[in-house]
């Protein structure tokens, strides 16, 4: 086909086609952007000359603060205004923001006095945007509390407007203390910091906008350090937590419907709270401002404040709390009104009754269906033509006589009076008063249309107003009795424009800038704003009509009243109206929107210091159908102010109907918590506490909480559970931390997470939090009679088992009685009905033998006002048992002969002998100071001693720092290991992130987190024993989920609490269950429910055991030393490391080729058998740096000797160094005596190196026995172990490390050694320290023999042996550094930890290089110096994954260089298992094959060929990744991080046995948990336990999306892997990034890190490419060639180049299935 032509016709109308079109799309443009294409472009009538230019900084678009915000903005007219003209692509954005040049400068300052500042502030030149700017302003500062500070900005030469509020006044007295904030005042330009004095957090900065001052336009910005912001009103806001992404909220008061929008409503509320983070620390702050205005929130965060009119008259209040702040803030403006008792009734209410007839007949129909119910009300409907005191005598006949009627069923009668209207007598007293709001002369009554018709609007600033007001409500009442009054449509409302006259033109009516308020027109619905009150031009004082409202009619209901509280109830509202009145929300509908927004309304109410607060139930506009008035209903009985304002009252549904049911049964709960609701407003009164509370108040650490709003508590312990939604039986709740009941007594089962509540029909959620005690009274149909109702308690126990709660009672409706109260307690009030508790319910109560929930206690006459104590029986659970004889042997008589509790059990471990509750000491006047506590405690002298030999100590010393409790009287033995502790406690307790607080009786100490309550440490416990030889304390733990203690054989990671005692005392004993092994790590995380995590280490040295029980608590068990308790706070398990690594010490860098494989064996015959597994090895192709030798290269295992058949090693290492092969040797402790010629001992012995006996027994060598043989001998090793070492084992000492001298010896010894044969590092072994005879040669142990053998013998290995078993005598002598004598007894434990540094210190000294020594006995801080091995293990599958189990604790223990020996050390090793282990080996820290003599060999080289290249293949990919394991573990040394951590997240990880992870991107999986994240090989898996395919040559392996893992192609050894190029494996996020980072020095420099020879740098990408994540999951990326350290300082972190889709290619594996 051809191509077609174009005739010229045509071409020419499609070149006009495209010409219009290009027109028409700049015209386009020029009227969007508002720019006229002729002569408006040419206009100069700005004021702006043509030299002056804008000076725009670059701002990050959330922080521009709009210059145009009355719309319309061109460049043209943003220019005119002297600011910045920026589109951008968001329309939210302001295009003109505002320029460097508006603004003011101070120009003076003055200081007045510590709390004073005043300044004046002159404006600086630049274009105005509503003309009238002020040149000269007046600032004035004043620090009125201590968490109170106030700024104001007027003008300096003339007065202007300000509120005068009725209770807000300055102190008369400066703050009584130091300030909580800060105040920075900067000159040029004007800007106001104010910063929180503890933290230092910046809580309000002006300096993101500029301050504007004009006569009618204020504007002020402030960027916030948050985006939890609540607060300003009043408005239905469809959350709480205010949305900051450009939302703008007017602020004038206004008659207008509820209805969802963002416009203003009745009330006038310029304040917000804001809390700063999860530590609570919050503040509010508070514009006294009366004006019209509007307010910005943005997200830099920042809030922008616009008024027409009055002052700057700032308030910021600081609080620890959400709720502190709202206490502030009600000191200030007032603390609200204590309702009326019967007020907290249920209440009815209609509007259009028609006549009384139907008012009765509701009243009747809902007292017959016996529905709790207090107050009725009437409308308008009652009145005369609508008109104030009056009522219709036609229609109403026998109003006068209906209070009567109501007070004969017990109920009140409440009345509505909106407006006044004429001529009648009411409106002719107020003429004759001149009550009225008057036109602009000041003279004219201001007319108007309200319901009456025309109508007259009282001035209740006026006091003849108010004189006449009073009088009028008297009249009123005398001819109309009713309870209280209910006043409406006080915004001002007005149904016609300003006046039936219009409004003039002037600047008042229609002002310069018009906030965002409802018609933009600020006469809509109200007066002309030129009208005059006493006050002030309405202008001013518009949002005021509520309030003066409310202050005359309380002066009304004072003189009406008298001494009876009665109740008000306003529409309209501004902060200080909730001291006299309480507020509905306004004039609803009966839709499901409403109903939800009710709740952030009634939030925000609290906040604004109005807790009688409710909105009307089933709305107020329109029909409502069953399910949503039955569900409001529901919730509505949880209102503080429970009114059903609809025609369908609840009787009207039917008396059987299931609405009538379940309103009956929610308010019959509602009635009996009245007291509870009652004391929770006398709180407010007294205290300024909210009543209706936010969740996030009680627990805002917990950031799930900071948007709850679907849900509300009744004070701190009642949670409201609303279904909000049609046709809805399951709601998402939110169960914060604690324990809760629902009122049915059933305790629910998860915290700190959404859960779906079933919620049927007929039920709503109400849930008691642990902790509380409810006062409680047996409801009825109405408050007069239930207040004469016996009284009862709900006890709700928390974590603890305790609980605490208050009642407030008084005859509920007298005045004077609470005018001056100002004690939390009085016992002053005696009720006339002769109240009693009768019944009291205990949820959470243990009994025996099964666990109860609800405890009742019935049939109680208890005397309200009188103290009692209430006890009943009952058996200890058997959790909460304490084990009083943990030794074997238990009776009855031996159980009863200690003082304790003798009750068997048929549960295992459970102890049937345990100790009273009153068992263990009292504190003597504990009292703290700023760095903590220190005080005596006593023991109980009701029991004797427990054990004889070792008698308990009356009076111990407890001091709370680090927490330490020891004898005054007697120094004790401490552990002399140097902690890295701040010189002086932190005294400021808001940088602590816990708290402390002591139990006197039984004494206790808790040790409580701040953020979350959670109580981490409790020792408040029976059994806390401490004498000379046994010492016991136990503490509560805040979940199941406890880790650490070591060294033993654990078989999960996550401890078993049911019933498990592990012993810890350094043993050369092979794993083994419940066997305490080499090593002794005192040390434990904990996690906690709400997922933080801390860490306690208990320092003491001496031989010990722990109980875990499922309390859960865990029985610390000690023979010596003190109570040296250190507790880290994390919050995550991962800081906990940190935290404590910072304490004891960051683990060792070991050397980079000290991370590749490792061979070793025992049974070596010769020199000839380790060259031919080396060539093996070469000849193979696996990668391997090093070869060890075990002993047996020594000459009869002696220490710096060499055998006869190893005397060409020497030449073999030399080789084999020269090839890039490491080699390291092993050293034991032990020395032989027994030589003639052997330097080792005959230097040590001159230096007086060897444990000796204490003078006093014997000036003589504690001899042992280890592996040395005597000279001259044929060992027969077919004889059995015993006669082998009698007849063959030589005498061996024992070096004292403690003492400098054998230091010095040991580094000799080392450096001669290395002349001989030189090594790369060192292996010290059987240190702990391990002897083949007991305690000594003859096994005769020199001294007292309680030292062998304590009082109390902890659970270890061969226990009935004595703690001499395989190691010295526990009398035995050692010295201490600062020559402190010391027994073996105290120190034994830290025998492997005195042998690391001396070591390390010796490897350096001799090679010049880091090297690495590994070690088998450690104690807390050994990782300093040492790696660590985990022992002679045997070759078995289940040592294979409990490996996992000893990485992962020692990784908490602070020692990153950890392995076991790979297809283990006893026992022949199976093939598969072999491999496997191979497999998993290959990603230890530290990876050594290694297994023992008489054994097959089970190197990777002796098997077969599929062996061995599975070997090579899986070592390859550890060679490939070592630069991101050294990067691991430079993390570790410089952070304290963790190398190999566990899957810690979530409750699916928290017991993982089987697995673990390079932290924090690289998964080596045995079995398949996967985490949640995306994890490669290849496709995102989600969170969940799957099944993996594993043939035997595969492991699976996994690299973490988000993460950046640097690479270097491998090679045969790490000598020449480090010469190859690098690269970077990149995983990408779901998001499309990632992000790592990488660390380079020399490998094997001292100190590099230390001395600045090393390279740090960070990497991060961004997914540039637009392609699914199913396309593209990762990239390599290589650069060349290897980096090189630097000599000072790293650079700066490198961001990785863009690249292209062509250039990446997948990582790992392929996409899975």
């Amino acid at each position: 086909m051809g191509k077609r032509k174009f005739s010229g016709l045509e071409v020419t109308l499609i070149v006009l086609f495209l010409l219009v079109t290009v027109v028409a799309v700049v015209l386009v443009v020029l009227l969007a952007t508002g720019q006229s294409t002729s002569s408006e472009n040419s206009d100069n009538d700005s004021g702006v000359t043509d030299d002056f230019i804008p000076e725009c900084p670059k701002v990050d678009p959330s922080e521009k603060v709009d210059c145009y915000p009355d719309g319309g903005a061109s460049p043209r007219k943003c220019l005119q205004r002297g600011c910045c003209w920026d589109p951008v692509d968001e329309i939210n954005i302001p295009w003109c923001f505002f320029s460097l040049n508006h603004n003011y400068e101070v120009s003076s300052v003055q200081k007045p006095n510590d709390h004073r500042l005043e300044a004046v502030l002159k404006r600086r030149p630049a274009p105005t945007l509503f003309g009238g700017d002020i040149e000269q302003l007046s600032f004035q500062a004043e620090m009125q509390t201590q968490n109170r500070l106030r700024f104001k900005i007027t003008d300096a030469e003339r007065s202007r407007f300000e509120v005068p509020h009725e209770h807000v006044t300055s102190p008369a007295d400066p703050p009584g203390g130091a300030l909580n904030y800060e105040l920075e005042l900067l000159h040029i330009p004007f800007g106001l910091r104010v910063f929180r004095a503890s933290s230092k957090k910046l809580l309000f900065d002006t300096t993101v906008g500029p301050l504007v001052f004009a006569d009618q336009y204020l504007q002020l910005s402030a960027k916030l350090p948050s985006h939890n912001i609540y607060g300003l009103g009043e408005h239905v806001h469809q959350n709480f937590r205010h949305d900051t992404n450009w939302k703008t909220w007017p602020i004038f008061t206004r008659d207008s419907f509820p209805n969802g929008g963002t416009h203003n409503l009745y009330g006038h509320y310029p304040y917000f709270a804001c809390l700063e983070d999860e530590s609570g620390a919050s503040f509010g702050v508070f514009l006294m401002n009366s004006n019209a205005m509007e307010v910005t929130l943005q997200p830099a965060p920042a809030v922008t404040y616009r008024t027409i009119g009055g002052v700057l008259d700032f308030y910021i209040l600081l609080g620890d709390t959400p709720e502190a702040v709202v206490q502030e803030f009600l000191e200030l403006v007032g603390r609200p009104v204590i309702p009326p008792y019967w007020s907290l009734g249920f209440q009815l209410s209609r509007w259009d009754y028609g006549n009384l007839t139907e008012v009765k007949k509701t009243v009747e129909r809902n007292r017959e269906i016996g529905l709790p119910y207090d107050v009725q009300y009437t409308d308008i409907d009652y009145m005369e033509d609508k008109k104030d005191f009056t009522y219709n005598a036609v229609n109403f006949t026998e109003l006068p006589q209906f209070a009567d009627y109501m007070h004969a069923g017990g109920q009140k009668y409440i009345l509505i009076l909106p407006r006044i209207n004429g001529p009648y007598e009411s409106y002719d007293r107020g003429t004759q008063k001149k009550a009225w709001v008057t036109e602009a002369d000041g003279e004219t009554p201001l007319l108007g249309e309200v319901w009456p018709g025309l109508a007259v609007f009282p001035d209740y600033t006026n006091p003849a107003c108010i004189e006449w007001w009073v009088d009028e409500i008297q009249r009123f009442h005398q001819e109309v009795k009713h309870d209280a009054l209910w006043i409406d449509m006080n915004e001002v409302s007005n149904f016609q424009k300003g006046s039936v006259n219009g409004c003039s033109i002037n600047n008042l009516n229609d002002p310069p800038f018009t906030p965002r308020i409802l018609d933009n027109l600020m006469y809509s619905k109200t007066l002309c704003m030129d009208a005059k009150q006493t006050w002030g031009s309405h202008y001013d004082v518009h949002s005021l009509y509520g309030y003066s409202m409310v202050l005359a009619t309380e002066v009304a209901l004072k003189k009406v009243f008298g001494n009876n509280r009665s109740l008000m109830l306003t529409r309209s509202s501004f902060p200080g109206v909730g001291k006299y009145s309480g507020h509905w929300l306004g004039d609803n509908a009966a839709t499901w929107n409403d109903i939800k927004w009710a709740i952030p309304g009634m939030l925000e109410f609290s906040l604004f210091g109005v807790p009688y607060i409710g909105a009307d139930i089933c709305g107020f506009f329109d029909d409502v159908s069953e399910e949503l008035c039955r569900r409001w209903m529901q919730v509505g009985a949880f209102y503080p102010f429970s009114r059903n304002h609809n025609p369908q009252d609840p009787a009207w549904f039917g008396e059987d109907s299931l609405l009538v049911n379940t309103s009956k049964h929610y308010l019959n709960i509602r009635y009996t918590l009245l007291p509870y609701l009652y004391t929770l407003f006398y709180k407010a009164h007294a205290y300024g506490d909210t009543v209706v509370r936010p969740v996030m108040h009680e627990f805002y650490s917990d950031s799930a909480t900071w948007a709850v709003d679907r849900q509300f508590l009744w004070g701190p312990y009642l949670l409201i559970t609303p279904v909000l939604d049609p046709g809805v039986e399951t709601v998402a709740a939110y169960i914060p931390d604690s324990p809760w009941y629902d009122y049915e007594t059933v305790r629910m089962t998860t915290r700190r997470q959404y859960i779906n509540m079933y919620l049927p029909a007929d039920k709503l959620g109400l849930h008691i939090r642990g902790g509380a005690i409810l006062p409680t009274q047996r409801p009825a149909v109405t408050t007069v009679y239930s207040r004469k109702n016996p009284m009862g308690l709900i006890i709700a126990l928390d974590d603890n088992e305790q609980a605490a709660g208050e009642l407030f009672w008084d005859d509920g409706e007298s005045r004077g009685r609470l005018a001056s109260v100002s004690v939390r307690v009085r016992a002053t009030y005696v009720d006339p009905n002769d109240l009693r508790f009768e019944n009291i319910t205990v949820l959470g109560a243990n009994s025996m033998p099964t666990t109860i929930v609800v405890l009742y206690i019935r049939n109680l006459t208890l005397l309200l006002g009188q103290n009692y104590t209430v006890k009943w029986n009952g058996s200890v659970s058997e959790t909460e048992r304490f084990d009083c004889h943990p030794e074997e042997g238990s009776d009855a008589d031996k159980c009863l002969a200690r003082g304790c509790i003798w009750n068997p059990s048929e549960t295992p471990r459970v102890p049937w002998c345990f100790y009273p509750n009153d068992y263990g000491y009292k504190a003597v006047s504990p009292t703290p100071d700023t760095t903590g506590w220190s005080f005596e405690i006593q023991r109980n002298a009701r029991y004797r001693s427990q054990r004889l030999e070792s008698p308990d100590i009356n009076t111990l010393r407890v001091e709370i720092k680090y927490l330490s409790i020891y004898d005054p009287a007697n120094k004790r033995y401490e552990v002399p290991v140097p902690l890295n502790i701040p010189p002086t406690p932190e005294a400021d307790p808001n940088k602590r992130l816990y708290d402390v607080e002591v139990n006197e009786q039984p004494f206790g100490i808790k040790v409580i987190r701040k953020s979350t309550g959670t109580v981490i440490w409790d020792s408040t416990l029976p059994g806390f024993t401490f004498s000379d030889l046994f010492i016991q304390i136990s503490t509560r733990l805040p979940s199941n989920y406890i880790y650490g203690f070591g060294e033993t054989e654990h078989s999960s990671y996550h401890h078993d609490l049911n019933w498990h005692t592990w012993g810890m005392f350094s043993k050369d004993q092979p794993p083994g269950y419940k066997m305490n092994c080499y090593g002794v790590q005192p040390f434990y995380m904990g996690l906690e429910n709400t997922m933080d995590a801390h860490g306690v280490l208990l320092l003491n040295s001496n031989a010990m055991d722990v109980t875990l029980q499922p309390t859960p608590a865990l029985t610390y068990r000690t023979v010596g030393g003190i109570l040296d308790f250190f507790i880290v706070m994390g919050p995550t398990p991962e800081q906990v490391v940190q935290e404590y690594t910072e304490l004891v010490g960051r683990p060792v860098l070991p050397a980079y080729w000290s991370l590749g494989f490792q061979l070793c064996r025992y049974g070596y015959q010769n020199t000839m058998e380790i060259e031919n597994l080396y060539n093996e090895m070469r000849n193979a192709g696996i990668p391997y740096d090093i070869q060890y030798a075990d002993i047996d290269y020594m000459e009869r295992q002696l220490d710096f000797t060499i055998d006869k058949d190893f005397q060409d090693l020497p030449e073999l290492v030399n080789t084999m160094r020269s090839e890039g092969m490491r080699f390291i040797f092993i050293l034991d402790p032990a020395i032989s005596g027994n030589e003639t010629d052997y330097p080792a001992f005959t230097r040590g012995h001159e230096k007086d190196v060897f444990i000796k006996w204490p003078l006093e027994l014997e000036d003589d060598i504690v001899w042992g026995k280890v592996w040395p043989d005597f000279p001259n001998v044929t060992v027969d090793e077919s004889l059995d172990w015993d006669t082998q070492v009698e007849l063959y084992r030589a005498y061996t000492a024992f070096p004292d490390f403690f003492r400098n001298q054998t230091a010095e010896w040991w580094l000799q010894e080392i450096k001669e050694f290395y002349v001989k044969m030189k090594f790369d590092g060192l292996w010290i072994d059987m240190n702990e320290p391990a002897s083949f005879v007991h305690g000594t040669v003859g096994g005769k142990c020199l001294g007292p023999e309680k030292y062998d053998y304590p009082p109390y013998m902890p659970q270890l290995e061969s226990k009935n042996e004595g703690l001499k078993h395989k190691t010295l005598c526990m009398n035995s002598e050692q010295f201490l550094a600062d020559g402190t004598p010391v027994k073996h007894f105290d120190v034994h434990n830290l025998y492997g930890w005195s042998h690391a540094k001396p070591t390390y210190d010796a490897l350096l000294a001799v090679t010049g290089e880091r090297g690495v020594v590994v070690s088998r006995s450690t104690y807390p801080s050994s990782g300093k110096w040492v790696g660590h091995w985990l022992g002679d293990n045997t070759s078995g599958w289940d040592q294979l994954f409990k490996s996992i189990i000893g990485m992962l604790e020692f990784s908490l223990f602070g020692i990153s260089y950890t392995g076991a020996d790979i297809c283990g050390f006893f026992n022949s090793a199976e093939y598969e298992m072999c491999l496997r282990w191979m497999q998993l080996g290959a990603f230890y820290p530290y990876s050594r094959n290694h297994n023992g003599k008489g054994n097959p060999r089970q190197d990777p080289v002796a098997w077969n060929s599929t062996f061995a290249e599975a070997s090579r293949n899986v070592l390859n990919i550890r060679y490939t990744l070592l630069p991101y394991l050294y990067t691991l573990m430079f993390e570790a040394h410089a952070t304290g991080s963790t190398v190999v951590p566990s899957l810690r997240k979530g409750g699916g990880s928290a017991a993982l046995l089987r697995r673990f992870r390079r932290n924090p991107a690289f998964l080596s999986e045995v079995t398949a948990y996967v985490p949640e994240g995306r994890w490669y090989d290849y496709n995102t898996i989600s969170k969940n336990w799957m099944v993996m395919p594993t043939p035997l040559e595969h492991i699976n392996l996994h690299v973490r999306g988000g993460y950046i893992l640097p690479w270097q192609t491998p090679e045969n050894t790490t000598h020449y892997s480090r010469k190859n190029p690098l690269g970077l494996i990149v995983a990408l996020s779901d998001a499309g990034a990632a992000q790592g980072t990488f660390f380079w020095d020399d490998g094997q420099g001292i100190d590099t890190y230390e001395n600045g020879m090393y390279l740090l740098t960070s990497f991060s990408v961004q997914q540039v490419c637009g392609v699914r994540d199913t396309e593209l999951n990762g990239a390599y990326f290589r650069s060349l060639p290897p980096p090189r350290y630097y000599a000072t300082h790293p650079p700066p972190p490198q961001i990785i180049r863009s690249f292209t889709c062509s250039e990446l290619r997948p990582v790992v594996g392929q996409k899975a299935n």
